[in-house]
């Protein structure tokens, strides 16, 4: 458990609203968070404190994950093409000001070129050269954010091109897509500093029935080109679950990236929580021996609770998640299936789930000083009453 760092994603803490300059506001892109809760933070700076309490309820050293969209440009106009690293030095300095790792997106919605609902794959060739030039300065920053940290930035590429309905023709826009993810990936970059991941979809808000990255078409592209590939437990169909896919891509691809989340009914990225879900993505990573071949990183965003709890809970459900699978005896269990032994190996796997796991985990709390069971409740209370309420 020591050895496992998470990426917490930034856009819970602000509702996925970025700091750019002149924002256009959430079109385009299939992006929505719901709920009106008081407390958004408003600035990157109450962003960081916000996420700063957080870490202090977590055990563990973890990650920060960031978009594009959370740059500080000083009050000053900066387009999605222009951005560099020197827009993202406060994030820089403040990671390693609490030892802490950045990842990092380009973003590639909630922009008036994105309006249509296609970035790199649209027609319009205008419109894909400035998605490809956003692409490609965000490679450039995720590289110097590896530098900086000494250890590899993920870059995660998730574009929302798609069609509402119908669409005639599926094909354009996927050799768009394919050739302009070709031109982005030609930049030079140090594979030490920047790893980038593809990210599928089976639908979102505007693309509900056609989207240009689906599953076969990033899986396709991640193991022809060697890039990683993202799996998000919420971007299938509502019936199907991730934790099978596993074993199949890693015997392909040498690492991926998990983005955790909890979808209901459709890709609602609901908060996660310790459920059955979570737990056998975990197992399946600990007894394929790949932890070590796994990226996490968290994906969920609800403006409708607390922000804090909605962060500590979904972090804290995934460390848990982790711990537990961690605890199986695994050697057993597979030395049972494979003598045949089908009984004893169903017996015991019910017979774990009632073994006390919750005292470890309090266990592993206490040695990482931070609060056990749900006093960290508490914490939260306050930090609401005295800094969120009055924002």
């Amino acid at each position: 458990m020591e050895d496992l760092s998470i990426s917490l994603h930034c856009w819970q803490g602000d509702d996925v609203g970025g700091f750019e300059v002149k924002p256009e506001g959430l079109s385009g892109g299939g992006i929505m968070a719901t709920g009106n809760y008081p407390g958004r933070a408003r600035t990157a700076d109450e962003l960081r404190a916000d996420l700063e309490k957080v870490f202090s309820l977590l055990p563990g050293n973890h990650r920060v994950n960031i978009h594009a969209c959370y740059l500080e440009s000083d009050g000053k106009y900066v387009d999605r093409d222009e951005v560099t690293v020197e827009h993202f030095s406060k994030w820089i300095d403040w990671a390693k000001k609490n030892n802490l790792s950045l990842d990092f997106n380009p973003t590639f919605f909630s922009h008036p070129k994105a309006e249509s609902g296609l970035t790199l794959s649209n027609s319009d060739e205008k419109i894909r050269d400035f998605w490809i030039k956003h692409g490609v300065a965000s490679l450039k920053i995720a590289e110097a954010i590896g530098k900086a940290q000494g250890n590899p930035c993920i870059i995660n590429f998730w574009m929302p091109d798609g069609a509402k309905d119908s669409p005639v023709d599926r094909w354009t826009p996927r050799k768009y897509m394919k050739e302009s993810l070709d031109t982005i990936f030609e930049t030079q970059y140090d594979e030490r500093y920047c790893k980038p991941a593809v990210e599928s979809k089976l639908f979102g808000i505007g693309s509900e029935d056609y989207v240009v990255g689906s599953s076969e078409f990033y899986l396709s592209y991640a193991l022809t080109r060697q890039k990683l590939l993202c799996l998000d437990m919420g971007h299938y169909h509502p019936t199907e679950t991730i934790h099978g896919k596993i074993s199949a891509v890693l015997g392909f691809l040498d690492e991926i990236l998990l983005h955790v989340s909890r979808p209901i009914r459709w890709d609602s990225d609901h908060v996660v929580i310790f459920n059955d879900d979570v737990k056998d993505v975990f197992h399946e990573l600990v007894r394929g021996d790949a932890m070590n071949r796994v990226n996490i990183a968290l994906d969920f965003f609800d403006a409708s609770i607390n922000r804090i709890g909605a962060w500590v809970t979904g972090s804290r459900a995934t460390l848990k998640a982790a711990m537990y699978a961690m605890l199986e005896p695994t050697d057993m269990l597979k030395k049972m299936a494979s003598d045949g032994d089908g009984a004893g190996k169903l017996a015991l796997l019910e017979e774990l789930k009632s073994m006390p796991f919750g005292a470890i985990w309090d266990k592993y709390c206490l040695n990482n000083n931070v609060p056990v069971s749900s006093s960290w409740l508490n914490q939260m209370y306050n930090y609401e009453t005295e800094i969120l309420s009055k924002r």
